[in-house]
């Protein structure tokens, strides 16, 4: 039929041109079927042929009173051709202009070759069209829903675009290893950068809790409300994932209602809305967040794998078809999720990893948080004076926090000062609940408010002990979001205004009641913990059950999606979704509140003597569950030290020995760890646990190598590390976003000290500034032996820094400058350094942008070189010429073992000159000449010499 269409079509377009224009009422009739079977939405055209006044109330009425939408079509393209040329014309003009809406009759318009008569292309096109009034509707609903922060703060509104601030974000692989920065929100959705699996559909975000991960997708749904996200989407649907624990075991939902119930309805035509998205789902972004806050009972594994868009079934196997492809394949999904929560492969597209603020970011939101410049000020001054203090704040939920308090302090008791000792994250939540309960305390108006934290808790004790309630009720099942009942059978209106909780929106079959959830997952288990101290009625076994729940095997990579095709097994009644974060936060609160430091406040609140007793039992099961997992722990033998590798959990036991403020129970671990090489890489570690670390460390009596490689550390954890510097001989810190600012740290406490060997800096962001701090380090610490610096932002002028500071040294062995910018400069200096060094044996200039002319200047500088073992050069850009520099030095110099000189411009030219120079050196173990221009034919004259290795 369609093929009969298009010769219908071609025949008209091959009138004569002598025989007058086409007839538009001739292409109605002519294509009258294909009308009649693409045009779904009749109301657009009639809209506008009564607005210009082409049709009358009465000929909309004939049309509209047909009981099929075929009918309907018919009768419109009756009554056009009857009115002649130019209603037919117009009709057309229709169907081309509102191309949302006649998405089908494209490329039949494209075949015809339409072009309105200037008349027609001056009269007006209304886009009435449920397709896209529903697209605007979603665009005025999340521009309304996200214009205001409300995440943490209730009784104020903060405009969105005055006070976020961008957070770091990379991509990574699935062994969570760097493969570049995200540097705008529309890199999450562009394939050209990070993908991992092109046949996943979710892209993964994944970051602490209160890193910024849903102030993150209210950014993305504002931006595109406005028009600013351009990444092809016409529909916009965000989910909070806690709302799928809300839908009964035997609740059903089809995914229409899903969609438009928990979003907005179409004002007209859901019908067809539905069918638009269905067959266009390219056009459809998700975002659905807090994976790990969902909590069920519901066996996915009782039902199909696949399930029709149009079958009603429950909420979460929805939920599992979209991120996984089976529904709506190839529409946009964003999921994000807390740390340690690992969503299988199968489904992942892009993988995200949410840092927190760096410095300039925090420097940022100061800007947008304190708008008078004076008190910015005398912030960004205490923030700079307490690396403590700037760690907490990198980490966004902390920062708010800890400003809300001070902006408190300053406008209560006209005081512009924070804490200025060590404050611990349950110092920061127990002023932000001291700032909650003062909100609704009434004020003179010539008098500023001076209650102490004491009178405020005290005041307010019995709300405290509601909320606690709440919390941890919910806490035992993972639960966070309460129904109405839960909440005003035990807090009056006035604690609703508090702002610790806050409503939102009912999901499930609940009716009109109102939901409720606390402010953050971390608030909730700050109340959690303050009912466990609270209530004289728990004992010890109750006291420790959270720290039993984050004990239990694999707790660091749960793995979701408990159904056979992702063939991953689960323990029977093991929850999928479940993450043990909220119970480590649980846990730490539970130290703070404990410790000795707290007692003077919750003697207010409890007996002392139910805290004494409550403090002994958690000491007693601290000292015994420390040593069992020290004695677990993998160690190794190396050289000079004893090694231990510690996995992610023990960071968040440091982190709770933090809290205590316990010097014994530092003391205890330190000992107990029987090692002194402390190896905590790929910990997710982040700059306020370097407190914590240091904590324990300091209080070790000998020295001491810590490898806190591929963590989140940044220039505030440099500083954190403060009290260890005088032990440390070993320190790596690759991939954590150090600064020249952490260098200048680093150079000023280790030259006191000049005990350091190895410094692993790789992967940092240290530019040529950074580059000198180091040089002179090199210079000043004969000890210093070992320097890895590669894949930073070093030129040619640090790469000379660096090259006269190891010309100067008679120690250093191995220098690391992969994936710097030295340029040939660079190379001579170091070409420099080579010429008979007393000690250097391992040198890697690769990836440095160095030409043949610096190369043959490093060749000819090993050819007075009696120590260098293994010289990498690869990517480079080194071609036959400098070869065969180096064939020549190879003639002299009998010491070298390894040369690497992968991916240059060598040919088999060069690799011939390489090969000739092996016949007189039998100290060169291998050549290496992989990815440079030699073919796999050429490279068969060189097989005899086993030494060049070409593939």
């Amino acid at each position: 039929m369609e093929g009969q269409l298009i010769g219908n079509v071609e025949s008209l377009s091959q009138v004569p041109s002598g025989s007058g224009p086409p007839s538009f009422v001739s292409l109605l009739k002519v294509h009258r079927e294909l009308l009649v079977s693409r045009v779904r939405n009749t109301q657009c055209l009639i809209d506008n042929l009564i607005k210009n006044e082409y049709f009358s109330n009465e000929d909309a009425e004939i049309a509209a009173q047909y009981p099929t939408q075929s009918d309907k079509v018919r009768k419109i393209l009756d009554l056009a051709q009857s009115k002649g040329e130019e209603v037919s014309e117009y009709c057309i003009y229709v169907l081309q202009q509102v191309a949302d809406a006649y998405y089908d009759l494209h490329p039949w318009l494209e075949e015809i070759g339409f072009r309105p008569t200037e008349v027609i292309s001056k009269k007006p096109v209304e886009n009435t069209d449920p397709v896209s009034r529903y697209h605007q509707k979603l665009r005025d609903e999340l521009g309304r829903d996200t214009k205001f922060i409300s995440s943490y703060a209730q009784k104020e509104d903060m405009l969105l675009e005055e006070t976020y601030s961008a957070n770091i974000m990379e991509f990574i692989n699935h062994n969570n290893e760097k493969l570049g920065s995200v540097n705008g929100l529309e890199d999450l959705l562009d394939d050209n950068v990070g993908l991992i699996n092109g046949d996943g559909e979710t892209v993964y975000v994944f970051g602490d809790a209160g890193i910024g991960k849903s102030m993150l997708l209210q950014k993305m749904q504002n931006l595109w409300a406005k028009g600013e996200f351009n990444v092809g989407a016409k529909f916009f649907f965000r989910f909070r994932c806690r709302m799928f624990s809300c839908f009964k075991q035997d609740e059903s939902i089809c995914l229409k209602d899903l969609l438009f119930k928990y979003n907005c309805f179409p004002d007209q035509d859901p019908e067809e809305v539905f069918y638009f998205i269905l067959k266009f789902p390219h056009t459809v972004l998700f975002t659905f967040d807090g994976f790990d806050e969902i909590n069920s009972d519901f066996d996915l594994s009782s039902v199909p794998e696949n399930c029709s868009p149009n079958e009603s079934i429950h909420a979460l196997v929805l939920l599992v078809g979209l991120l996984s492809g089976k529904l709506l394949k190839g529409s946009k999904k964003i999921l994000t999720a807390r740390t340690g929560t690992e969503i299988h492969k199968n489904i992942v597209r892009k993988k995200v990893y949410l840092r927190g603020f760096s410095s300039s970011n925090l420097k940022e939101y100061t800007k947008m948080f304190f708008k008078d410049e004076g008190c910015r000020t005398l912030v960004l001054n205490q923030l700079e004076a307490n690396p403590n203090m700037s760690s907490l704040c990198t980490v966004p939920l902390f920062c708010w926090i800890i400003f809300k308090c001070y902006d408190h302090f300053y406008s209560a008791f006209d005081s512009h000062e924070l804490p200025d000792c060590s404050v611990t994250l349950t110092d920061i939540f127990l002023l932000m609940t001291e700032v909650h309960l003062n909100r609704t305390q009434k004020t003179n108006l010539l008098k500023k408010n001076n209650r102490s934290q004491v009178e405020t808790f005290r005041s307010k004790k019995e709300t405290l002990f509601a909320l606690s309630k709440i919390a941890h009720t919910g806490m035992e099942k993972s639960l966070f979001v309460f129904d109405q009942d839960e909440i005003t059978t035990s807090l009056c209106e006035q604690d609703l205004h508090l702002g610790f909780l806050r409503a939102v929106p009912t999901y499930g079959d609940y009716g009109n009641q109102s939901s409720y959830e606390f402010l953050h997952m971390t608030l909730q288990s700050f109340f959690t913990a303050l009912f466990l101290v609270t209530d004289e009625k728990v004992g010890g076994k109750e006291l420790l059950k959270f720290f039993a729940e984050c004990s239990t095997p694999d707790t660091a990579l749960r793995t979701c999606f408990p159904i056979r095709w992702l063939n991953n097994y689960h323990p029977t009644g093991a929850d999928p979704f479940r993450n043990n974060e909220h119970f480590h936060f649980t846990n730490l609160f539970l130290c703070g509140l404990l410790s000795k430091a707290r007692q003077k406040l919750l003697r207010h609140l409890v007996s002392p003597a139910s805290i004494k007793k409550k403090r002994k039992v958690l000491l007693a099961y601290f000292f015994e569950s420390m040593k069992s997992h020290l004695r677990s722990l993998t160690r190794a033998r190396l050289k000079q030290y004893k090694q231990v590798q510690v996995m992610p959990n023990f960071v968040w036991m440091l982190r709770c020995i933090y809290e205590t403020q316990s010097e014994k129970v530092g003391r205890v671990v330190a000992k107990g760890m029987r090692a002194n090489y402390i190896k905590l890489t790929y910990c997710n570690a982040y700059s306020a646990d370097c407190s914590a670390i240091s904590f324990v460390m300091h209080h070790f009596q000998k020295r001491l190598a810590l490898d806190l490689d591929n963590n989140n550390i940044n220039d505030y954890g440099i500083k954190q590390l403060l009290p260890c510097f005088s032990r440390l001989a070993v320190l790596r810190v690759s991939v954590n976003q150090i600064t020249d600012q952490g260098i200048r740290v680093l150079y000023d406490e280790l030259s006191k000290y000049k005990i350091v060997s190895y410094l692993g800096l790789y992967n940092n962001q240290i530019t040529d500034i950074g580059a000198k701090y180091i040089a002179r380090l090199i210079e000043e610490c004969p000890s210093l032996t070992y320097v890895k610096i590669g894949a930073n932002r070093i030129t040619t002028e640090g790469g000379k820094s660096l090259a006269y500071a190891i010309q100067k040294s008679k120690t250093m062995y191995e220098i690391g400058m992969w994936g710097n910018e030295i340029g040939d400069e660079g190379a001579k200096a170091f070409a420099e350094a080579l010429k008979n060094h007393p000690t250097l044996t391992n040198v890697s200039l690769a990836f440095n942008g160095i030409t043949t002319e610096g190369g043959k200047c490093l060749a000819e500088a090993m050819k007075h070189n009696n120590t260098v073992n293994i010289f990498w050069l690869t990517k480079n850009e080194l071609d036959d010429e400098a070869a065969e520099a180096f064939a020549e030095m190879l003639k002299v110099n009998k010491k070298l073992g390894h040369l690497w000189l992968i991916q240059n411009q060598i040919t088999a030219r060069g690799a011939k000159c390489l090969t000739d120079a092996l016949q007189d050196n039998t100290a060169i173990k291998e050549v290496c000449l992989n990815g440079n221009l030699v073919s796999q034919e050429e490279a068969k004259a060189f097989e005899n010499e086993k030494r060049i290795i070409c593939f």
